[in-house]
């Protein structure tokens, strides 16, 4: 009997090094997929999510995705998109999406948080102007909405047609799909009516 092998944590690696080499880096690692590619300030971040990493952005995906339907608001979901500024910056987000219209970097870049980065990553998104950036870590959602000095923590979005979505109930939809994403789905579509 084969038994199926999951990799069930993390694994990030920084490197010092230039745009060159990351895009480089970038073009040998199109035919690896579930590798993750980050560059700002002269370190290349190779990371590899492991499968809650993938389970939580997938539910969080799933339940804005839900939500932005159910309110009939136009939206692109971009997954982990490249989003890139020529030379300067580019990263993955586990989850984004643009909203109201299409954009060529989205309104929102949600990160998981299991090992590192997190919040330490707002200065990367700040250069690629990214409206709001949402964190989830040890159970615990983090909204920032990008200012003219920086992000500025918020208690809800900022974004049009998310201002209205109760933060409570999808942090507590995400914390239930750790035993029952189904239920979790279920609880949240009740919620939004």
């Amino acid at each position: 009997m084969t038994q199926l092998l999951t990799k069930t944590t993390d694994q990030r690696i920084v490197l010092r090094g230039t745009w060159e080499k990351f895009k480089l880096m970038q073009q040998v690692s199109e035919d690896s997929p579930g590798v993750r590619l980050a560059f700002y300030n002269g370190e290349i971040e190779i990371f590899m999510p492991g499968r809650e990493h993938e389970v939580f952005g997938s539910i969080i995906g799933g339940l804005l995705l839900i939500y932005l339907a159910q309110k009939g608001i136009f939206f692109q979901p971009t997954g982990s998109m490249t989003q890139e500024k020529e030379g300067t910056a580019s990263a993955q987000a586990d989850q984004s999406f643009c909203i109201g219209s299409v954009k060529p970097i989205p309104d929102l870049s949600i990160e998981v948080v299991f090992t590192s980065g997190g919040e330490s990553k707002l200065e990367l998104y700040r250069v690629l102007n990214v409206p709001e950036v949402w964190f989830w870590q040890d159970g615990v959602l983090r909204l920032h909405h990008l200012r003219e000095s920086g992000y500025e923590r918020i208690e809800r979005s900022e974004l049009p047609g998310l201002e209205d979505l109760n933060i409570d109930l999808l942090k507590r939809c995400i914390l239930m799909s750790e035993t029952d994403p189904g239920e979790a789905v279920r609880t949240f579509q009740q919620g939004i009516l």
